[in-house]
């Protein structure tokens, strides 16, 4: 199956390159050392989940201009490596791809409040943020104070944003008083996560014995849409979750995709891509 061919037997979410480039370092380059990839490789990888040459070079620099990636020059090519940033979002990532459950099997009761207050002007610092937040699995409770459950650390966004003045943090449980379902479906919009969760399952399943053609485009764009739909999902308490909730089926779902191509995906992988590191002349 070609990647346009691909592309529209799945017919998901458009996914940004972005996401497909963070997905593809991770899954090959991160674990790999200091390495760094020819741009021509790059650009051949993901064309297989879609992606044109322009949108890749495009994408490319403006990661190197947010501190994601940086260059490394040899001769006439051009080679991309990970950034000290980018191994951290990528870990923190692929924690939550590997290693976590979708649904909060454990939760004991606690929430985390942060509550902030920035200046009118500071937009990018506010984006930021929340962006942040919502990874972390806050929700807006209120406008300055989102809440998530259990014990969140924070101490790593308040610093790296450099926010440590203008945020307040708690660690507190519910008063019987407070409904909890209540403030959940008040706080996160359940029916969407909900949605994506199932779309995700009914896509994948019903594609499951057609994407093997490509196991490095399909990987790609599995893992890239994945984390896609789990950047939005706080992993709410299980107690708190309808019956019929379906992000367990969901993951199942992932899993089993993710192992029926992850060793065909890396043998593609080493035929395609050409690598190089600092210390190599």
């Amino acid at each position: 199956m070609n990647a346009q061919a691909l592309t529209d037997s799945l017919d998901g979410p458009q996914l940004r390159p972005q996401s497909l480039l963070l997905a593809f370092f991770g899954d090959y380059v991160m674990d790999e050392g200091p390495l760094y990839v020819y741009s021509g490789s790059i650009i051949a990888v993901l064309a297989r989940a879609g992606v044109g040459e322009q949108a890749v070079r495009s994408t490319l620099t403006r990661m190197v201009n947010r501190g994601l990636l940086q260059r490394l020059r040899q001769g006439r090519r051009m080679y991309f490596g990970l950034t000290a940033e980018a191994t951290r979002i990528l870990q923190d990532g692929g924690k939550r791809l590997w290693e976590d459950s979708a649904v909060n099997e454990d939760w004991d009761g606690t929430w985390t409040l942060f509550g902030f207050s920035l200046p009118e002007s500071w937009q990018r610092q506010r984006h930021d943020l929340r962006s942040r937040l919502t990874w972390s699995g806050f929700g807006p409770l209120y406008s300055g104070l989102w809440i998530a459950p259990g014990d969140v650390e924070v101490s790593g966004i308040v610093s790296e944003l450099g926010l440590a003045a203008h945020v307040k943090v708690f660690h507190a449980s519910a008063d019987a008083a407070t409904d909890i379902d209540v403030m959940i479906r008040d706080t996160w919009d359940l029916a969407s996560i909900a949605a994506r969760y199932a779309s995700f399952d009914k896509r994948w399943t019903a594609h499951l014995g057609t994407c093997s053609g490509d196991p490095i485009g399909t990987r790609l764009r599995l893992i890239s849409e994945w984390l896609g739909i789990i950047r939005t999902d706080p992993r709410l308490p299980a107690p708190h979750l309808p019956a019929d909730w379906p992000a367990r089926t969901a993951q199942r779902t992932f899993h089993h995709i993710a192992e029926h191509t992850e060793a065909p995906a890396r043998q593609m992988a080493a035929e395609l891509l050409q690598t190089t590191s600092p210390q190599t002349p």
